[in-house]
């Protein structure tokens, strides 16, 4: 179990369940019992099939780069089977919420395709630059397909698209410290096409963009997390050698879930009627 938890990323748990708590608070009504079920899928089964079919499919790579000595976990050839088996046992059971999920399954299918597309051939989108970032949407497709069960409606398309930006930022910001190690491996990606400094002015560009899309929705907190995300972008811009840029990377899971949790806050406030009853 602690293998398949460290395989599984807990300290990127939030960037499944924020966009769902989000969607949560964004509805103003209280979620059926299968969309809490949902919540519970985005723990450590959907974590372990995006995380665990990665770590299944990049073995050759993870050799050659160094955030997997300590940062993350090399996976061993005698670990494989026993992984392969955790993310089917965990993770079937779970398609039996689709059929009860009606307005979400367009979600949840795109979740599973670009989830397990991003590393599988022939898809394989890791190794296609800019594609490799915009399958990173399979992290707010779940808030999405919860939006959806619970408001019986879609989504804004400005809401889609800011989400989108957001996803593709996240995943070329977390791909430049790899340029070296993905590079020594032959694997292209918008990280390794870009450079390391162009890749950082597109995040920026693309935060900046979300920000002002997501405005119309959730207010001035846009520009406050845009702001806080460009920040980022100029420390990192701003770092002396790959050390110092992958300390500033090892702080952004903590931004983004602090700024997840802020928007939580600032979208249930906009409602009369949370979806819970924290309030009395």
């Amino acid at each position: 179990m602690r293998h398949l938890l460290r395989v599984s990323r807990p300290r990127f748990w939030m960037y499944l369940l924020g966009p769902y708590m989000v969607a949560l608070a964004a509805t103003s009504l209280r979620p059926p019992l299968e969309v809490w079920l949902l919540g519970l899928y985005l723990t450590l089964p959907a974590n372990l099939l995006i995380y665990g079919v990665n770590d299944l499919f990049d073995a050759d790579t993870d050799r050659l780069n160094p955030k997997k000595r300590d940062y993350e976990q090399l996976l061993q050839q005698s670990q494989r089977r026993n992984l392969v088996i955790a993310i089917l046992v965990l993770n079937v059971p779970f398609l039996a919420l689709v059929p009860f999920l009606p307005h979400a399954w367009p979600w949840l299918l795109l979740f599973l395709v670009t989830g397990i597309g991003y590393s599988v051939p022939p898809l394989r989108a890791k190794a296609r630059p800019v594609v490799d970032a915009a399958f990173n949407i399979l992290y707010v497709a779940p808030g999405l397909a919860a939006y959806a069960t619970v408001s019986g409606e879609q989504p804004p398309v400005t809401v889609l698209l800011a989400a989108l930006l957001w996803c593709m930022a996240m995943h070329a910001y977390s791909a430049v410290p790899d340029i070296a190690a993905d590079r020594a491996a032959g694997l292209s990606t918008v990280a390794t096409y870009f450079g390391s400094g162009r890749t950082l002015l597109l995040c920026g560009l693309a935060y900046a963009v979300a920000a002002l899309l997501a405005f119309p929705s959730v207010g001035a907190f846009a520009l406050v997390g845009g702001l806080a995300y460009l920040v980022m972008i100029a420390l990192s811009l701003r770092s002396r050698g790959a050390e110092q840029l992958f300390a500033l990377y090892r702080r952004f899971p903590v931004l983004n879930t602090a700024l997840g949790g802020a928007l939580f806050v600032v979208i249930g406030l906009r409602h009369a009627t949370w979806p819970f009853d924290w309030r009395g």
